[in-house]
Order: C-alpha cells, then structure tokens, then sequence
C-alpha cells in the first residue's frame, strides 16, 4: 500500500515504520494515526514478519498532536481523535508480534503514548520524553495517564503529567520508561540488533509471552499464573516446540516455522 505520512520497509523478517512528517516533527494527526492503524494491520498478517520497529524521520519521534489541528476543534472531535489513538494503540500492545520504538528525538505527548504502547523502547541520547498537554490546558488522551502509571508508577507519573517536564533519555531510562539509551548514530543499528534477536526466536512462543505479560498488569497472580499455564500448554502443541527441543538436544539452531 502507497503511504503519504509513514514509511514501511521490510528487511527479510523485519519490519522498520518511519513517521515522515519531518517538518512538522512528526505531529500526530487523525490521517498519519490512520495510516500507522493500516501498516500495523498489515504487518500483523504477514507471515514473513516477525518483529517490528517504529521511528521518526529528522530529530523527533513524534513531537505530540498537531498542534494546529487540535485548536480547530469544537464539540466531541477532541474525544474521536483520542478515540481513534487510543485503538491504533491499543492494536499495537495487544497484537502478538513485538513491537520495537526507537527513539530518535523528541517523543513528547501522543508521541510518548505512542512509544508506550510498544513492548520496547530503545532511546538515542538526545531523546526527550514527556506529557506537557497540561501546559495547553488539556490532559494525555492517548492513554498516556494509564500506560505512564503502570511503566513509572503513581508518583513519578503524576509529577510528569502535572508539571509538564520533560525528561531526558537516561532520565527516563532510571524511572523505567525506556529499556536503553544508545548514542543516536547506534540507535537503528541497535534496534535491529535487538529485532533480528527476537525474530530468531520461536514466533508463536514470543506472541504467548506478550499476551502473558500484558495480563499480568489487569488480573490477580493467581489468575495470571493459571493464564501463563494455559499459554504454556499452547505452546506445547506447537512444532515450533519439537523443533526447539531438538534443536537444544542436538546441539543445533533451530528452524521455526510459525507453527
């Protein structure tokens, strides 16, 4: 499909979507949010993909929602559009394949919540990071209030949302936010780096493992044990199972087929 705000590349059996709004840093909009829905959809039922980066073009991630746009808004377009963002990503945590942010600039606003939504977020370390609506007179609508609690905890997400800071890479890598900062020439090489890892690695088994511990943060242990076991047992049924073990006994790499 032919895109006009986002770039979609595939390299054997990754995937790399670049926001290409540079000269607006990347703004959120309901068609770029649109068309990132679309390539994720996409990408999700393609077989040959196993894994999945997202990133920036120029010096921001996403510099938030576009301005502009959002000060036309009258009645309960403010609602749809952060209904719409909060779908995409939504889509975006729950789908089985992981998904990676490398962030490459400023990642502020919808531009955090959208680094949130996905599984891992590599930082180059001139990346900002923050949810100022608060200085605009609004709140977080892409579920920045509940993904920044749940990554950071109560505190440390109130102080970010009520202060309106940002935070710098290695700040946000010590509250947890983000996994690694890397100097920005490094940060694709890394992210890839991190990508072929997890594509190597059984497909079925790496969707099981982000469904289990994406419950683990709505349900009770009991209950997100008795779900890990059920997950494991899936995993058992597949042939990705018997060509893991046997690759391990003999000695070997494995071949997975995404069966």
């Amino acid at each position: 499909m032919e895109y006009q705000y986002i770039i979609v590349e595939k390299k054997d059996d990754i995937a790399c979507i670049t926001i290409n709004r540079e000269e607006v840093l990347n703004a959120l909009t309901g068609e770029v949010i649109t068309e990132l829905d679309t390539a994720f959809h996409e990408l999700h039922l393609d077989d040959d993909i196993r894994c999945i980066i997202l990133t920036g073009k120029g010096r921001a991630f996403v510099a938030g929602a576009d301005i502009s746009l959002l000060n036309t808004f009258k009645g309960q377009q403010g609602r749809n559009l952060a209904r719409l963002g909060q779908a995409m990503m939504n889509y975006v945590e729950s789908m089985d394949k992981p998904v990676i942010a490398a962030v490459n600039g400023f990642a502020i606003g919808g531009g955090c919540e959208l680094a949130m939504c996905c599984d891992i977020r590599i930082a180059a370390g001139c990346a900002k990071f923050g949810q100022p609506e608060v200085n605009l007179g609004i709140t977080p609508g892409y579920g920045g209030s509940q993904r920044l609690t749940r990554l950071v905890g109560k505190g440390m997400a109130k102080y970010l949302c009520l202060t309106g800071d940002l935070i710098t890479a290695d700040e946000a890598k010590e509250i947890g936010l983000v996994e690694k900062v890397v100097p920005i020439e490094d940060l694709m090489d890394e992210a890839f780096k991190i990508a072929r890892k997890i594509a190597s690695k059984a497909p079925i088994a790496a969707g099981l493992v982000k469904l289990a511990i994406n419950a683990s943060e709505d349900v009770p242990l009991n209950y997100g044990i008795a779900y890990e076991a059920e997950l494991y047992n899936t995993a058992f049924k597949t042939e990705d199972r018997e060509e893991g073990l046997a690759a391990f006994l003999e000695k070997r790499k494995p071949a997975f087929k995404n069966k």
